[in-house]
């Protein structure tokens, strides 16, 4: 054989065997053919701490019945386990049923972003500082206007403006997180702007387009970058960039309360998901090996294993990819928006009852 091909060919091949591994990715289980794959226990060694999730368990139960009467089987035997053990190996002796994600790659790296609710400052009417709008869904069938038709003054002189802040891109921000809180300097008012319907349009990632221009390397991608980004380029360049999105989101204001995802329930930080509803229902009870980061957005070569409910949707957290509720205001953000990272991922059940069957048919 020819060396030269035999050099070329040993390379192909270390080159095909080399997996990522800086964002926390992990190759110890296999391979997996489907999104939720049934297993006979849980194996992991990682740091354990389930502190958050009881809370949050405590607000399905007293809250949604709709949420926690067909699931108290498997809310019930999860409370005996964490009282009793909180061992992962030990979560079958209490009748709990295992499924483990694969991940996109098909070795059950499952990947998590993060999500918060931002505060932003606002006026009910405009000045020379608090003039950008937010709008409240116009009645426009399928025919609304575009962002960069509402930038340039589609919706004026329609009464939807809910309010007027001093930041472009704090009201972008808004929208992808699809709910914010409102301070209203001019009456000292705190509201809660809650989703209120959106354009139609298809949604454009303007990080993927700040990368494809070459402006934010992929690794340093974040909601930082894009910040850090906004804050270098004059308000011209800043809404060329915003125009590349032409999917825009309207609000609903409510008094300010705790922030509900998709399910009613109010969120706690670090202990609720969104999720892919057609794989975890709403309500669904998650093992997870979150990967940790440091203060820059690098993992750190650490994952704690937490309990978390999928409690919230999105329109893109599809199949293996969870969403991860960071909290509320500007620190929430930063660490939300540095997340996109992998960890092992469990669904836990547990068979359906009689009883149970018969609320879901409901």
């Amino acid at each position: 054989m020819n060396r030269a091909l035999c050099v070329v060919g040993i390379s192909i091949l270390l080159a095909a065997c080399a997996r990522p591994t800086d964002r926390g990715q992990q190759y110890i289980d296999g391979r997996f053919d489907e999104v939720l794959n049934p297993i006979e226990s849980v194996a992991s060694d990682q740091p354990k701490d389930y502190s958050l999730f009881p809370a949050q368990l405590e607000k399905v139960e007293s809250l949604s019945p709709s949420l926690s009467k067909p699931n108290q089987p498997l809310y019930d035997s999860v409370k005996a386990w964490l009282n009793e053990s909180g061992e992962p190996t030990a979560l079958t002796d209490y009748g709990i049923q295992l499924e483990q994600m694969g991940g996109g790659d098909g070795f059950g790296n499952v990947m998590f972003t993060g999500y918060f609710s931002p505060v932003i400052e606002m006026r009910h009417q405009p000045d020379v500082l608090f003039r950008y709008p937010v709008y409240a869904m116009p009645t426009c069938g399928e025919s609304c206007p575009t962002r960069e038709e509402i930038y340039n003054g589609a919706l004026e002189g329609l009464g939807l403006e809910l309010g007027y802040s001093a930041s472009l891109i704090d009201n972008f921000i808004m929208e992808v997180q699809g709910s914010g809180f409102i301070h209203f300097g001019d009456t000292d008012q705190l509201e809660y702007f809650a989703y209120g319907g959106k354009n139609g349009h298809p949604y454009v990632s303007i990080g993927k387009v700040l990368i494809e221009r070459g402006e934010v390397s992929r690794e340093k991608m974040s909601l930082k970058a894009i910040k850090d980004w906004v804050e270098a380029n004059d308000e011209a360049s800043v809404t060329e960039l915003l125009n590349q999105n032409p999917s825009y989101v309207f609000f609903l204001p409510r008094a300010a309360a705790p922030v509900s995802g998709t399910a009613g329930i109010p969120l706690l930080a670090g202990a609720s998901v969104a999720a892919d509803r057609e794989y975890l229902p709403m309500g669904s009870v998650l093992l997870a090996e979150v990967p940790q980061l440091d203060k820059e957005g690098n993992w750190n070569g650490q994952h704690v294993l937490k309990l978390l409910m999928a409690l919230d949707t999105g329109g893109a957290v599809k199949k293996n990819h969870l969403d991860l509720y960071h909290g509320t205001g500007e620190d929430a953000g930063i660490k939300a928006g540095h997340h996109k990272h992998f960890g092992r991922v469990w669904k836990l059940t547990k068979p359906l009852t009689v009883e149970s069957l018969s609320v879901k048919s409901q």
